[in-house]
């Protein structure tokens, strides 16, 4: 393995001088810098990550952790971060908790014992209990987290604005002439579930409806609990004409166990969801309508928090203040709208 000094020996130059240039250090000329490089790149030559991480405390990787790589909203938010990483150097390490809160913190602290700088996270769906990540920001390590975010003070954060989102898609079936609208929500104890119970609720009573609470599912996101909410609205007095489901998978087999179920009904029922998969251009029946939330922006976003989380534990010895950033989400329409209303 080619070391610095034989580098330097080449070049004719010293060891700190050619560590010196092979980290583009302004002190080193612009041709000694490109001479160096061109001898290491010659000779094999790669740093020593480890001396590197006693060195400058610092490994320049970072941990990303999502629910399931196979979910287009995550792979859009990975290549996201991915591609900010490498504007500043950065390497990413993944991981996949596939929402299971023990599979996350194994991911976690895997990723602490390879010496990451921070971590971007999208908590399990099913957590309740934030005890580990106050731990983690106890410990003083850079963390985002982004879409599905925990209900605590003081983080860092990318989140999609849901309160806003849902009214505007509560806005848009009320412009359909839609009057009974259902939800079909997540599980109660995640923030992303609540928020969007927030907007549904505005949504309703400033256009003077009254809020029915039967006409609110909470499931947790399976096909089996998609198929039990739809039967218990089908069942109630309340006929919805429009539901407005947790996000696009969702929609999508509430779309599939209404054709199964209650086939004559099937083309009445309007359907809005978030995510605005981009299976949605293919499919015979795609939901009205669907929450863009950008996911890519997302993933780049948090990319530029953590780094910015990075440098302030650099010089202050931990990130100093809480951030979040907020998207807006975008309707984007897979049918024509009809102004009735």
């Amino acid at each position: 393995m080619p070391t610095i000094k034989e580098i330097a020996k080449i070049v004719g130059i010293s060891p700190s001088a050619v560590s010196r240039a092979l980290h583009d250090h302004p002190s080193i000329g612009k041709d000694t810098r490109e001479r160096v490089k061109q001898v290491a790149a010659e000779l094999g030559y790669e740093p020593n990550q480890l001396a590197i991480y006693f060195q400058k405390r610092r490994t320049f990787t970072v941990g990303v952790i999502v629910a399931d790589l196979a979910e287009e909203f995550f792979s859009k938010a990975v290549s996201g971060i991915e591609d900010m990483a490498l504007q500043h150097d950065y390497t990413v390490l993944i991981g996949q908790s596939h929402d299971d809160e023990q599979q996350e913190q194994r991911v976690i602290e895997t990723m602490k014992r390879h010496h990451v700088d921070g971590l971007i996270l999208s908590i399990a769906k099913q957590v309740k209990q934030y005890d580990y990540y106050q731990r983690l920001l106890k410990q003083r390590l850079p963390l985002v987290f982004f879409d599905c975010v925990p209900d605590m003070p003081q983080i860092w954060a990318v989140e999609a604005d849901l309160v806003e989102g849902t009214m505007k898609a509560v806005r848009f079936l009320l412009r359909q002439g839609h009057r009974i609208i259902a939800l079909i929500n997540g599980p109660q104890s995640l923030p992303a579930s609540m928020q969007r119970l927030q907007g549904y609720r505005l949504a309703m009573e400033k256009n003077r409806l009254k809020y029915d609470p039967n006409l609110t599912l909470f499931t947790d996101l399976s096909p089996s609990g998609t198929a039990h909410a739809l039967r218990e609205l089908c069942d109630y007095k309340r006929k919805p004409t429009a539901i407005l489901a947790f996000n696009d998978y969702v929609a999508l087999e509430l779309m599939h166990e209404l054709r199964q179920q209650r086939p004559e009904i099937s083309d009445k029922i309007a359907i809005v969801s978030f995510a605005n998969l981009h299976i949605n251009k293919y499919v015979a029946h795609p939901p009205m309508a669907s929450l863009e939330q950008f996911p890519y922006e997302q993933g780049q976003k948090a990319m530029q928090l953590l780094i910015q989380a990075i440098e302030e534990k650099a010089q202050h010895g931990g990130p100093v203040s809480a951030r979040r950033i907020t998207v807006s989400p975008r309707l984007v329409l897979h049918v024509q709208e009809k102004n009735t209303v």
